[in-house]
């Protein structure tokens, strides 16, 4: 393909999905009238570029290019707002500004006229190319990409298409810039010999290849610039918890700081207005500053921005249901080897369904989980995990004698267990309690007892698959891109079982397999193929007796299909379809359902109860009811009355404490394999809800059933399924998605399993975010991303997190010194989207592991928590402000970025990102770390209880204290409304109507 023919693909392109090259203002004129304008002032982590005619500044705000005159004034969009376009630098000759832009799920190049119009796509692939620079004869493009496996310098010829890879060291090279005459190129390495700024000789024809490295540091380096005139080179540098502009002259001498100590720079190039006058962004702004003065002055810019928010008909629930209902959170179904039963996870226990019959039966009944149930060959036993000793350790059910056996007492939470073609062994995984998704596979001797580690350290890979000679096992493994981003695609793993070594293989090429876990690859009985899933749907693929890959992959269905199952004789798999059990004929494709009956009831409570509160807050105004009586009658407040003896009713005897509403967690990732005491855990902190924003569909729905049903006891849970991503994945959760039909089994989905929301995350396209917005508003679900614009503009109710990943390496919602400025506060305060913070993964747990020793003192911890955690969390904390020194030090800019969304209007809840860090005692960290920057322990908990409530759309039914809402509270000793501190004083817990004593809850089930 010629270079023309590609810039006219692109056009097609770009004309199919009909969004990109439009301007800003444009799209705004046909929003509806109740649209809100947005004036911006200020801009978080911009990047500009000067013209080279000294006039204009090309700039990048929340994704868009604009261009402002020198002197300052109202910004001029030049790109839509779906490109998330990025970087940007003029071409020599000053026509037109080059970008890294994000339309089709990669960074590619674009270009696009100074006046605006249709951009131009300069580079192609499913590979990122990020930080363009022209050659001063703007007959060259250097930028850096991760085509080769890590970030190298690479080189277009943009007249004949020409690429040329430029550097070619292991570690990563990026942020190329020619020097004025083009002799010269430097660029940012993270090479292990010796990082630093390198350089390499040039000529307007062609690279040498020579590099030379021009100097280290013990900080993060980022986008050198030359002089225009002088041996000099001016450079970002991240260090000792300062982000620095300094300056340093070739071949050694002077180095100066040029930024003042308490500048928040950005990561970004700079420009040269004259030799001794120059422009970069700081502090949230352009400043404009001369060679040897400490002071600049501030190009000022405004960005007009267009919100809108189209109201849409939340979805019902009907939380005083006393019928059946289904059960959907089948976790884990497989089928065993002679095809005639399903085993699997449902309600906490294990169930047997059998060939015949459409009602299974269970095979354990306790108020423990039993989990991940793998048969053996023989189809004889089965492996299984419980945490009938306090964590997931092995058992395994022999059917012939009816006996279990413990084979496995671990340390640490143990999953994904799977027996060996002779029985003799079973691999599993081996959690590594100090770092989150991290394990160690490991393989048992059913006989002796023995483990030995087979291979450490993965990352949430998938349940591993025994070759039939039990030489090899196979996995899904996530594989990145480079070592420089963490992203990249799940391929199949390959391990020997007698020397370890391993490799990877892939069916297809930079595509990525579904969700790890239960979802493949699993080897066929008779060693002749791969069962596995991807793009949503069933796979096989022929391989050897090695796992080599001897054809191209053939799809078994057009459906969804996850957890696939082999029967014995390899000819059939049984799946998950969504929301049934099927089996497919591996020759034929017919694909045939397996019924099955199952259901549960909602627990619904019958009591009535009045608890005389001493003090009452509602969650609503600023201050206590006192000496009130709340009744409930099954599981409602019926009415709250000053108090009166003799009510009818069991009393409840609060005449000396404080009831609030139950809280709500707003971000949190569960698991079974954290046990049954997980909810008592959440309930024990006094949180009544839980909204989980990401996890397998059916770990998550068998989780909510059983709270539901009473099975266990724990709080409501709101739920997603698997985070929708894009081309490239991270967590074994996320499940990496094209446009198309995938996508749109992916909201089928979502419908058939009824989630509560949808969360997409940081490689979803802004396109394919805005059609899953849609869709999930059509059938009453909120969304939720990462992303704050354009995303709100088109309907996206939450963002999550105040910074954490972002595809571009650096966060628009939060700088290096984790400042926000004006554009992300007044973009989230006007628009209304719910921001979750999570400032307690951000620092805030930390802060009070350094500021309160008795923070960790009370008797949830001690229940829950082994001392040893407390020593866990120390380190962390010591190793995280080692690696960065900010991380403690800027702290306080996000608790000040917090008191004025909340301050000032914004919709903020508290919420954790809990496991990754410790659930419920993380919660409380959230909790305290807001007051502690200065928001009031009132707007705290209104946050936790009333506004979270109202994101998830609930207000009518949950959040506060009212007269016909659910009967969801909190028991406290002491004024929490003082000191947010007495939140953790819990006494007794409400529930649905249901009544738990915090000894109750706290008591050792084990």
């Amino acid at each position: 393909m010629t270079f023309s023919r590609k810039i006219k693909t692109v056009f097609l392109t770009f004309a199919c999905i009909g969004l990109v090259g439009l301007n800003i203002n444009t799209t705004a004129a046909n929003t509806r009238t109740d649209s809100l304008k947005v004036t911006l002032t200020e801009g978080t982590n911009i990047a500009i570029a000067l013209s080279p005619d000294k006039k204009t500044i090309a700039m990048d705000l929340q994704g868009t290019i604009f261009t402002i005159p020198v002197s300052g004034s109202n910004a001029k969009a030049l790109t839509d707002e779906l490109g998330d376009c990025r970087q940007p630098v003029w071409s020599p000759d000053g026509s037109k500004i080059t970008f890294q832009a994000f339309w089709d799920g990669n960074f590619h190049i674009y270009s696009v006229d100074k006046n605006g119009g249709a951009p131009v796509q300069l580079t192609f692939g499913t590979f990122d190319d990020r930080e363009p620079y022209w050659s001063p004869d703007g007959k060259k493009l250097v930028f850096s990409s991760d085509r080769s496996g890590n970030y190298d310098i690479w080189q277009l010829e943009p007249e004949s298409g020409k690429l040329t890879q430029l550097t070619h060291d292991q570690g990563n090279d990026y942020f190329p810039a020619f020097s004025p005459d083009g002799s010269r190129l430097s660029y940012v390495s993270e090479r292990t010999s010796a990082p630093g700024i390198y350089m390499m000789e040039t000529s307007l024809r062609e690279a040498s290849g020579k590099e030379k490295l021009f100097l280290t540091t013990t900080g993060k380096l980022g986008a050198p610039m030359w002089h225009p005139s002088k041996p000099k080179i001016i450079f970002h540098n991240f260090i000792e918890g300062k982000t620095v502009l300094d300056m340093a002259t070739l071949g050694g001498g002077e180095w100066i700081t040029l930024s003042e100590p308490d500048e928040d720079v950005f990561p970004f190039k700079v420009s040269w207005l004259s030799d001794t006058e120059y422009l970069y962004a700081s502090d949230g702004k352009i400043v404009r500053k001369k060679l040897g003065e400490k002071q600049g002055s501030a190009v000022p810019f405004q960005v007009q921005m267009t919100l809108g928010r189209t109201p849409y008909k939340t979805k019902i629930y009907d939380f005083n249901a006393k019928t059946n209902r289904p059960v959907k959170g089948i976790r884990g179904p497989v089928v065993s080897p002679d095809g005639k039963s399903i085993a699997f996870t449902a309600l906490g226990d294990l169930y047997i369904l059998k060939k015949g019959s459409d009602i299974p039966f269970p095979i354990t009944n306790d108020e423990f989980i039993e989990i991940d149930p793998a048969w053996s060959t023989d189809g004889k036993r089965l492996a299984y995990l419980s945490d009938r000793k306090g964590n997931m350790d092995l058992y395994c059910r022999d059917f012939v004698s009816g006996k279990d056996t413990l084979l496995l007492d671990a340390p640490d939470a143990l999953t994904l267990p799977s027996f060996s073609a002779d029985g003799t062994q079973i691999a599993y995984y081996q959690k590594d309690p100090s770092v989150f998704g991290r394990f160690a596979m490991k393989v048992i001797d059913i006989a002796s007892g023995k483990s030995t580690n087979l291979y450490e350290p993965i990352f949430d890979g998938s349940q591993p698959s025994w070759s039939p000679d039990g030489k090899y096992v196979v996995v899904s493994s996530l594989v990145p891109y480079s070592t420089r981003y963490r992203e990249g695609v799940s391929k199949f793993l390959i391990i020997s079982t007698k020397d370890k070594s391993f490799r990877y293989t892939t069916p297809a090429n930079e595509r990525t397999l579904s969700t790890r876990g239960k979802n493949g690859p699993y080897w066929s009985p008779d060693g002749s193929k791969f069962a596995f899933s991807m793009d949503g749907v069933l796979w096989i693929v022929a391989v050897n007796e090695k796992g080599d890959l001897l054809a191209a992959p053939r799809r078994l269905t057009n459906e969804l299909a996850e957890n696939p199952s082999w029967t014995g004789d390899s000819k059939s798999i049984v799946f998950m379809a969504t929301d049934v059990l099927k089996k497919v004929s591996v020759l034929s494709g017919a694909t045939e359902t397996i019924q099955m009956s199952l259901n549960y009831m909602v627990k619904q409570p019958i009591g009535k109860y009045v608890i005389h509160a001493g003090k009452l807050f509602n969650g609503k105004t600023d201050g206590y009811q006192r000496n009130v009586d709340v009744f409930i009658e099954r599981n409602r407040i019926v009415k709250i009355e000053p108090h009166k003896a003799g009510r009818t009713g069991k009393l409840i005897d609060a005449s000396t404490k404080t009831v609030i509403p139950g809280l709500i967690e707003m971000h949190t990732h569960q698991s079974a394999t954290a046990g049954e005491q997980l909810g008592r855990l959440w309930l024990g902190y006094g949180i009544t809800t839980t909204r989980e924003t990401g996890g397998d569909p059916y770990d998550v729905i068998e989780r909510k059933e059983s709270w539901a049903s009473g099975r266990r006891i724990g709080p409501r849970n709101f739920y997603t399924g698997g985070i929708l991503d894009g081309s490239r994945i991270y967590y074994g959760m996320n499940v990496g998605n094209v446009a198309g039909a995938q996508l749109e089994l992916e909201l089928e989905k979502a419908k058939r399993l009824e989630f509560d929301m949808i969360k997409t995350y940081v490689r979803m396209p802004d396109v394919m975010q805005q059609r899953i917005t849609s869709f999930a508003h059509s059938i009453g679900i909120p969304v939720s991303s990462h992303e704050i614009y354009p995303a709100m503009r088109y309907g996206v109710d939450a963002v999550e997190h105040i910074g954490a990943t972002s595809r571009r390496g650096y966060s628009p919602k939060l700088s290096t010194m984790n400042k926000s400025y004006q554009d992300v506060t007044e973009l989230l305060i006007k628009s209304g989207m719910n921001i979750t913070p999570t400032a307690s993964l951000q620092g805030g747990m930390s802060m009070l592991v350094n500021k309160d020793a008795a923070f960790f003192n009370h008797k949830q911890f001690a229940a829950f928590y082994s001392p040893a955690i407390l020593d866990q969390v120390k380190e962390q904390t010591a190793l995280r402000s080692k690696i960065n020194p900010a991380f403690l030090t800027t702290f306080s800019n996000i608790q000040k970025t917090i008191k004025t969304m909340v301050d000032r209007g914004g919709h903020v809840t508290p919420g954790t990102d809990s496991p990754i860090i410790h659930p419920g005692i993380s919660y409380h960290a959230e909790l305290q770390s807001w007051v502690d920057g200065g928001v009031t322990p009132f707007q705290t908990l209104r946050s936790a209880t009333l506004y979270a409530a109202e994101a998830l759309g609930v207000s009518k039914d949950l959040g506060t204290l009212e007269s016909g809402k659910l009967a969801d509270m909190v028991i406290v000793d002491g004024d929490p409304l003082k000191n947010i501190k007495d939140v953790l004083n819990v006494q007794t817990v409400i529930r649905n109507g249901e009544v738990f004593a915090i000894e109750d809850i706290l008591k050792n089930r084990n």
